[in-house]
């Protein structure tokens, strides 16, 4: 990946590379002069091939210089999630047993304080780290403030020596824990863009975070492969910031999940924007309404926006929607399979392939499967099934191939509702929910029953925000009435809970299991003991 970054810096050395949160903009020759001397100063800590590194923090221009920088020595990048609590972090540290943690004083918690309260050797260390809970950690170093006590300043990493460069193959590892390769993260990002007609003249708008496959290897690597320009709008998703980064800064790209997108369409300020050369982006990570798209594509004028379907075991792509792809097909299904890849939709219980048209489990094959789970050989024999002389990935979704091609994710299976003998996936019911003129986004779960197992529910986001009382009542009437004439019976919910807000994961999807808890609780309902 380090070869692949220089050869654009010869190329176009004096263009954009990467523009920070609307005030700061780095050359390609700028940001290898930078990446290198970062290098230098890693190798100059002990850092050298397959030592680990973890960087936690939000989207930041140290971010991408750390990706190449330790692309560059062999060094395998960890991806800390930038919400983590205290336990969340130890745990993380050492399983990969990191040996270096680069990160920021303050993120939505005191950073530097949990670190200190992780590692209070760090009082007493004048050099190498040596603690009693993270036992491989040697070095700490802050980026974007002041270092406390036996940590170091990241500029202190810029060190003026001749960029080195390890001996790496393309099947050594560079991101975990999730074991992904060069060779996987660098063609996949390669496949991604040339299925979005990506040149050196694109500029990608980059909100998602970078410690998200969807960040570090569909938005960073972009500028890695093509020459594209980045650009960073701040350091965690804001939609306003977002918005005046893509018109400012000209972006021809712009990636988010449904909910981003709808946060920016949404937006008081929304119609001030006038996008002039808006034309692809990514959408993924769930179900886009109609709507959505619609708007995306008449008021953003982003005609060429596409669907992208993966899992960050899979580096992270394996389908997509073409550009010309028509709008029904385009929010319905995750588009046609991805160039070198491999997959089947499988009997979950009898691992037998099923025909079109019929629901099962999606497996993957191809040069995208991540080599396993660090250090967990069990996880990884279960997730990864040796067949056929393929190495398939068990993506854990269920999921249907039309005989055209197109793949429909129609849900987890360990979200599959049970419901009287019934087996109901919740994009049964998602899907024709977010047909409806008035439901801006909707998430559908299985609740506790005590006569039928499960019941369905649905949370509603409602045009107009959300119905109170006699009102509220009337308006899940009126759903469940659109709902009797496009499923069965049995998939009509049972419970429907108009909502403003949605749990959201860092990377903006609506986290399922909070929903289920938040529901019970508001509802008191408790799941039925196990019949022996």
């Amino acid at each position: 990946m380090a070869n692949v970054s220089s050869v654009q810096a010869e190329r176009q050395a004096d263009r954009t590379a990467l523009t920070l949160h609307g005030h700061q903009s780095f050359s390609f020759a700028e940001f290898l002069h930078r990446v290198d001397k970062v290098s230098s100063g890693l190798a100059d800590l002990g850092f050298a091939h397959g030592d680990r590194l973890g960087v936690w923090m939000p989207n930041r221009g140290e971010w991408l210089e750390l990706q190449l920088a330790t692309a560059k020595l062999g060094v395998i990048l960890v991806n800390v999630n930038p919400d983590y609590r205290l336990p969340e972090l130890e745990y993380a540290l050492n399983l990969v047993a990191c040996k270096g943690l680069v990160m920021v004083p303050r993120l939505s918690s005191d950073c530097l304080g949990m670190m200190q309260d992780l590692c209070p050797e760090l009082a007493s260390t004048r050099g190498e780290l040596h603690s009693a809970r993270l036992p491989s950690l040697r070095r700490v170093v802050v980026a974007g403030g002041v270092a406390g006590a036996g940590m170091l300043e990241y500029e202190s990493l810029y060190r003026a020596k001749p960029a080195l460069e390890a001996r790496t193959t393309c099947d050594d590892a560079i991101n975990q824990a999730s074991t992904l390769t060069h060779r996987g993260i660098l063609n996949n990002a390669y496949f991604l863009g040339l299925t979005m007609r990506y040149t050196e003249q694109d500029v990608v708008c980059v909100p998602v975070p970078l410690y998200h496959c969807f960040g570090c290897v569909m938005g960073n690597l972009s500028m890695v492969v093509f020459g594209c320009t980045l650009v960073y709008p701040s350091p965690r998703f804001d939609p306003l910031l977002t918005l005046h980064a893509t018109v400012e800064h000209h972006c021809t790209s712009l990636y988010g999940v449904p909910t981003m997108f709808i946060a920016m369409l949404d937006h008081p300020e929304f119609s001030k924007f006038k996008f002039e050369v808006l034309r692809t982006g990514i959408m993924a990570g769930a179900l886009c309404p109609v709507e959505t798209m619609s708007r995306v594509i008449k008021d953003m004028g982003a005609n060429e926006v596409t669907i992208a379907y993966g899992m960050t075991e899979t580096s992270p792509v394996s389908w997509q929607t073409r550009i010309g792809t028509p709008l029904d097909l385009t929010c319905t299904t995750v588009g046609q399979i991805c160039p070198h890849t491999e997959c089947k939709v499988v009997d979950p219980e009898a691992w037998t392939v099923l025909p079109c048209g019929e629901p099962g489990e999606l497996w993957t094959a191809g040069y995208l499967v991540m080599s396993g789970y660090w250090g967990n050989p069990k996880a990884t024999a279960e997730s990864i099934i040796e067949q056929d002389g393929h190495r398939w990935m068990r993506t854990g979704d269920l999921a249907v191939i039309s005989e055209a091609g197109f793949c429909q994710i129609v849900g987890r299976i360990k979200d599959m509702i049970l419901r009287g003998g019934e087996n109901i996936f919740p994009k049964e019911v998602e899907v024709p929910l977010m047909s409806h003129p008035d439901i801006l986004l909707a998430e559908v779960i299985g609740v506790p029953d005590h006569r039928l197992g499960e019941q369905v529910c649905a949370w509603v986001r409602w045009r107009g925000g959300a119905p109170r009382g006699a009102e509220a009542a009337a308006a899940a009437q009126r759903i469940r009435d659109f709902l009797r004439e496009r499923v069965a019976h049995f998939k009509v919910p049972k419970y429907i809970l108009f909502k403003d807000e949605f749990p959201l994961t860092a990377s903006n999807k609506v986290r399922k299991v909070e929903v289920r808890e938040i529901t019970a609780a508001e509802l008191g309902l408790v799941r039925p003991p196990s019949k022996l």
